[in-house]
């Protein structure tokens, strides 16, 4: 007697669905595979990620340094990470034809520099084992059978599809939340996460292009240990940005949306010195320069534009020399340059991430499988996850890990059940 062919879809044509999809129909190439996307053009996040590069995962290849990038989902992803890592993702993709480059900040991209070969690849992957793609197909909710094992997808158009096993690859979108909910699960509470600083300040805001590698930014209130971050920052035309900020954002995120994202920001414009070692650099030069205007003689590697705008802020003319600089002045200074206060008083956009914290509860699902541990064959891969990593493809990485368990555990493991 025949065994049924098994019937497995994937709803979201982002990068876990391809992924998966592909991963699923490989491992079993007997089962029908169906991935369901509601815009015309899949993949569209991939296309328009890195800058139209696709920055698609990290050079770290250690899982236990990997999880550290991700401020919600690294002790599940520890376990996912040692079955499937960045390494295997080069190795995935180089497989499949796809050359990568490592940049000096351990970001990864195609050699090409261009996301269409991703796309392109990903597309073509899928088509050739086999996995059957529904563009501009919207699903407006799914029910579990209650006699039969499996799935009853409901469509816009009105019509149904039946599956044995069902994977949510939505991304942040909500009604992949609905659908998640409605069947039993908790969602954290979606919220921005990878977004820039607004800062008020107008005579800040006029720093506008200025950069400085490294700066310590620490936000105020958050309790011990402080949530702080060190690296690259770029003051903008609203406020500040840079890797820095991003970092900070993503792992104060449920902080700063908590607050309205209004907060005291302490910034630490020498963060290789100490408050002591800043102390002297400023006697050293008090001494040195006594007669000189303090604004054309800083002391300090700052960019000058910067450096004159801290003096302003407490009160040093440019007229005022450094013989004439007072005790008082001189400590309100060195707390500017080591602690100055800035007030954050909202977010903007991070124009090539589109990141969000929140998504399913991680302890009801099987991160060696991606399998429900409320619904049997049900499972999840992606964004719809509360997972989210850092800036530099930690996000496509858990991305493609949790894709590549799902399809394999949702074709090899399942093909033991009476299935083909």
């Amino acid at each position: 007697m025949q065994r049924p062919t098994l019937n497995i879809v994937v709803i979201g044509g982002g990068a876990a669905g391809f992924f998966a999809a592909i991963a699923c129909a490989e491992v079993n190439p007997d089962a029908q595979v169906t991935l369901i996307e509601a815009s015309r053009q899949p993949l569209g996040k991939v296309l328009i990620s890195g800058g139209g590069r696709c920055n698609l995962t990290h050079a770290c290849f250690e899982p236990a340094r990997l999880v550290q990038n991700y401020p919600r989902g690294g002790k599940a992803l520890r376990g996912a990470f040692s079955r499937f890592q960045a390494q295997d993702t080069v190795a995935w993709f180089e497989n499949h034809g796809v050359r990568l480059k490592t940049e000096a900040d351990g970001r990864m991209f195609p050699i090409t520099d261009n996301s269409e070969t991703i796309v392109e690849c990903l597309i073509k992957t899928a088509a050739s084992a086999g996995v059957k793609l529904q563009t501009n197909t919207r699903v407006v909710g799914v029910k579990k059978l209650p006699q039969a094992p499996g799935f009853e997808i409901m469509l816009k158009s009105g019509t149904e599809q039946k599956c044995d096993r069902l994977l949510l690859a939505t991304g942040s979108n909500p009604m992949g939340y609905k659908i998640a909910r409605e069947l039993g699960h908790h969602i954290e509470t979606p919220v921005p996460s990878l977004f820039t600083f607004n800062i008020p300040d107008p005579k800040f805001r006029l720093l506008a292009g200025v950069s400085v590698n490294p700066v310590q930014l620490r936000l105020s209130g958050t309790g011990k240990p402080p949530l702080q971050q060190t690296g690259p920052l770029l003051i903008t035309h609203w406020g500040m940005s840079g890797p820095a900020v991003l970092k900070l954002s993503a792992w104060g995120a449920r902080f700063l949306h908590e607050n309205r994202y209004q907060a005291k920001l302490l910034v630490n414009w020498l963060p290789d010195f100490n408050q002591e070692q800043v102390r002297q650099k400023i006697l050293a030069v008090k001494t040195q320069w006594g007669q000189k205007a303090i604004v054309l003689h800083r002391g300090v590697d700052l960019p000058h534009r910067l450096w004159q705008y801290l003096i302003d802020r407490i009160g040093i003319t440019t007229e005022d020399r450094w013989a004439e600089l007072s005790n008082k002045k001189l400590n309100q200074l060195i707390q500017e340059l080591t602690q100055g206060e800035y007030l954050i008083t909202g977010k903007g956009v991070f124009k090539e991430e589109f990141v969000t914290c929140g998504g399913v509860n991680l302890n009801e699902v099987n991160f060696k499988t991606m399998e429900s541990k409320l619904i049997p064959g049900l499972y999840f891969a992606g964004e719809i996850l509360d997972i989210d990593g850092i800036t530099g493809g930690f996000n496509f990485q858990s991305a493609w890990t949790t894709a590549y368990l799902a399809g394999k555990s949702m074709g090899s493991e399942l093909a033991n059940r009476g299935y083909t």
